[in-house]
């Protein structure tokens, strides 16, 4: 099956932004005037995650999305420890510090795109640069690992155990080659496991010609950051406004993760889309008008 990787963002990165040893590919559409949103993605994707929602959006904003580390046609390092959520998170503020000097930007991340997201804000200093966080299908790991440490109930037992059992496959994504025979098959067949894990049209699936590679190198931000913050976890409270958009059907990100979300976001707005975790693929209308709105409702009160 060949799947298009037409969209509106353009075939090659608009710029290529430097920090240090790594080289992030950066893609921008829309109105290069409106105001920035940046678009994150998680595992196993590209920018190219985000062509529907970013249609939706580019009339109005301008609309930025890049590679992360390891993924796409960014660097992509060898070393697990370069895969920490801290690194990453730098990444982030060096690619708004390059393409949106002196602005501040609107960030949505999905999934490992979100995690990122999250570590991007619990900075104090974030305020500086980004205006506003729009989650979408991934934890904050801290908030997350303080919530499985707390007073023992029968809610927190049964929450702990469905995302548990959600996240199983993680435990096997821990050690190396274990799963790559399987990623290695499944890669050709993307598209139709969409379809089965999350009841999408494959159609609509858009895939980087890196996605084989990206798939396996992207494991080490499972071995990178989930026992260390699970077991050490360090929440730290955000002022930023933040908007948790919860899809009600995520096999992989239970509703559970955000239990206590409230107890460390000063202004937070939460949403409900009925859909899996693909959400940019199979709802990208509600994602983009859940977006808009909210960038527009914190551009008002600021």
């Amino acid at each position: 099956m060949t799947i298009s990787t037409a969209g509106p963002f353009p075939a090659t990165a608009t710029t290529t932004v430097r920090r240090g040893d790594i080289e992030l590919a950066v893609f921008e559409c829309g109105d290069p005037e409106g105001t920035p949103i940046l678009l994150v993605h998680g595992w196993p994707d590209t920018h190219i995650l985000w062509n529907r929602v970013a249609a939706l959006l580019a009339d109005r904003y301008r609309v930025i999305a890049f590679d992360n580390r390891g993924a796409g046609d960014s660097t992509v390092p060898a070393e697990v420890s370069a895969y920490r959520i801290e690194e990453l998170a730098a990444d982030v503020r060096a690619v708004v510090d390059a393409v949106a000097p002196g602005q501040r930007v609107h960030v949505l991340g999905h999934d490992w795109g979100s995690v990122i997201g999250w570590e991007l804000v619990s900075d104090p200093a974030a305020g500086d640069r980004i205006a506003s966080f729009s989650s979408v299908s991934g934890p904050n790991l801290d908030f997350l690992g303080a919530y499985l440490r707390g007073p023992l109930s029968a809610a927190r037992l049964r929450g702990s155990l469905a995302q548990g059992i959600a996240s199983a496959y993680t435990v096997a994504f821990q050690i190396p080659g274990l799963p790559d025979p399987v990623l290695r098959a499944l890669s050709d067949r993307w598209p139709r496991f969409l379809a089965f894990f999350d009841g999408l049209d494959p159609a609509l699936v858009q895939t980087a010609p890196t996605l084989r590679a990206d798939m396996i190198n992207n494991l080490k931000l499972y071995r990178a950051n989930i026992r260390a913050h699970l077991r050490n976890p360090r929440p730290r409270p955000v002022s930023l406004p933040v908007q948790l958009i919860v899809s009600t059907g995520d096999r992989a990100v239970r509703p559970v993760v955000h239990a206590e979300a409230d107890r460390w976001v000063a202004d937070l707005t939460r949403s409900e889309i009925a859909a899996r975790h693909w959400s940019p693929i199979s709802h990208p209308e509600a994602l983009a008008a859940r977006t808009a709105e909210f960038v527009d409702r914190v551009a008002v009160s600021r």
